[in-house]
């Protein structure tokens, strides 16, 4: 099969057991039970997607998604615990204790006539419940990589498109025209980006060419959905290479147009990434409300001003997240923290340390001292604040002096108030043959 062509399913390339890495230890114990509950009912049961290419990666899969010829009705016979979701798709999610199976009937090619597709006419596919076999899904599905199978009846790997090729040569390439592929859906275009960034893959000429000219398209993308391809993008370790990417393609300006692509404002975004995937590397938790902080910081320094007041920080964070929710709706739980955030850097800048210890009662000043020691990493003139900070946590008994150093003051250069004496005699209570205490 050449690398451009992949319009039409070839006879599959099927690897047995003994030809690739893949075993049911590594996968969950709930997506087995999916599988195997399928096979048993008569439908036929395959691992696909990225759980398969990560575990011929030699990778532990994030998640696991089956497809099957069981219809979403049938689905909802077979498994008691299933729920279906989804207008555009519909996908049956089963749920095993914590875990969620995403379970997909094989898609099929359709035609304009089908009452159940939906496509606009500048071929954006607005839904598409077509059911097929199990080659025309090979061939509905994104990128070469991402169309292999896994059958349980036999436990081999069915690749229909190429994938196992593109996988040794570390390469994403689309299915079918690239240009068709994106209309059709132009967060295909995130997906590259994310792809090459998770795997470190190269993207396939073809692949790539359109997207500068077609990157517009995500414009018409409801900003929900943006919200949560974003998270798949900066919240699974692999966030800086990812936004590498989204620049190199110019498509993070489509998300965020904003945010002016400064070598500064680039720094402390990369800073916040990289920060975020070490974290995911070391099992701590992260929340997206750290990375939009980062994001959207020099669009709120900017808005904001001189100003330091309470309301004039409301205000500007308010203008900040209602012109960004255009493009991307951040959740208010989120877009609360960020925030707390960015109203923590103004706090920090205190002059005693009675105020200081107020400061880090906040539920967010971890999050905001992190934040201040990503700026600090990058503007040395903030570091005599992050560092009476790191004391101050350690050992609580920096003085009003240092803090007001730190802030910046020429503590040196105001004279002493001088306790000035009191004339007279001290005042006596009548009666009571004491004096006041002062």
């Amino acid at each position: 099969m050449s690398n451009t062509d992949v319009s039409t399913a070839h006879a599959p390339r099927i690897l047995t057991r003994a030809e690739h890495e893949v075993s049911r230890k590594n996968i969950s114990p709930a997506a087995l039970r999916v599988l195997y509950g399928l096979k048993e009912a008569g439908f036929q049961a395959h691992l696909v997607g990225g759980g398969v290419r990560d575990l011929l990666l030699g990778g532990e899969p994030k998640d696991f998604d089956v497809a099957t010829n069981a219809t979403p009705a049938e689905l909802r016979t077979v498994f008691r615990q299933c729920r279906l979701i989804g207008r555009r798709f519909v996908i049956a999610h089963v749920r095993y204790g914590d875990e969620i199976i995403e379970v997909t009937t094989f898609r099929g090619k359709g035609d304009a006539l089908d009452i159940d597709r939906e496509v606009e006419a500048d071929g954006r596919i607005l839904r598409d419940n077509v059911f097929g076999s199990m080659e025309e899904d090979a061939l509905r599905r994104d990128f070469t990589i991402n169309a292999l199978y896994y059958n349980i009846d036999d436990f081999s790997v069915v690749d229909y498109v190429g994938g196992l090729d593109d996988l040794n040569a570390r390469q994403l390439r689309l299915i079918g025209d690239p240009e068709t592929r994106y209309r059709e859906d132009p967060v295909r275009m995130l997906r590259a980006a994310r792809f090459a960034g998770k795997l470190g893959f190269a993207i396939a000429p073809e692949t790539e060419a359109p997207i500068e000219r077609l990157a517009n398209l995500l414009d018409g993308i409801p900003p929900a959905r943006l919200f949560d391809d974003l998270l798949k993008l900066f919240l699974f370790g692999h966030a800086e290479r990812s936004f590498d990417q989204l620049l190199r393609l110019k498509l993070f300006e489509h998300l965020f147009p904003q945010v002016e692509l400064s070598e500064a404002n680039l720094a402390l975004i990369r800073a916040a990434l990289r920060s975020t995937d070490e974290r995911v590397g070391l099992g701590k938790p992260v929340t997206p409300a750290f990375v939009f902080a980062a994001i959207l910081w020099s669009v709120y320094r900017q808005r904001l001003g001189t100003e330091t007041d309470d309301s004039a920080i409301d205000a500007a964070a308010d203008n900040v997240f209602l012109r960004a929710s255009r493009r991307v709706a951040i959740p208010r739980r989120f877009s609360v923290v960020a925030r707390d955030i960015w109203w923590m850097q103004q706090r920090m800048i205190v002059k005693s340390a009675a105020r200081a210890k107020r400061v880090m009662r906040h539920p967010k000043f971890r999050a905001g001292f992190d934040f201040l020691l990503l700026r600090a990493g990058l503007n040395p003139a903030l570091q005599p604040l992050a560092r009476l900070w790191e004391q101050l946590q350690g050992a609580p008994a920096a003085s009003d002096t240092s803090f007001a150093q730190a802030s910046g003051e020429d503590v040196a250069a105001k004279p002493r108030p001088r306790n000035r004496r009191r004339r007279g005699p001290r005042p006596v209570v009548p009666g009571a043959g004491e004096a006041v205490a002062e």
